[in-house]
């Protein structure tokens, strides 16, 4: 599976962005997108997840403000985040894996648990 993200850029606080992740190379209807981010001297942290069938989870700091969405016709998954903050300042990346539906919130918000990621894209919350 390739993914490739798009959508980032520099914003002031409290301001948007919408995120675009495209995925190919398998059946995206079954695919299982998630997004993470990483932070300079921070680890990799899930942010926000939507499995093949529809279900959504997102991290504590994501709730509220940040949303997923997906167009299976178009291969796309996207984040909206709004209300942004210069926390939210990283490197966001879009991963794609088919997982099993059974797990918890805390699994498929766990950056391990993907196999195919793209390069990321650079958000930056500053005034």
């Amino acid at each position: 599976v390739q993914v490739v993200e798009s959508g980032g850029g520099l914003v002031q606080p409290g301001g948007s962005l919408r995120l675009s992740c495209k995925a190919s190379g398998s059946t995206f209807d079954y695919l299982d997108i998630g997004w993470f981010r990483q932070a300079p001297r921070r680890k990799r942290e899930g942010v926000a997840y939507m499995g093949s069938g529809g279900v959504t989870y997102y991290s504590d700091a994501a709730r509220g403000r940040f949303t997923i969405s997906r167009d299976n016709a178009e291969n796309m998954v996207f984040l909206q985040m709004d209300s942004l903050e210069p926390e939210d300042t990283a490197i966001y990346y879009c991963a794609a894996d088919s997982l099993n539906p059974y797990y918890s919130r805390q699994y498929y918000l766990n950056p391990s648990n993907f196999e195919s990621w793209g390069r990321g894209t650079q958000v930056t919350v500053s005034s």
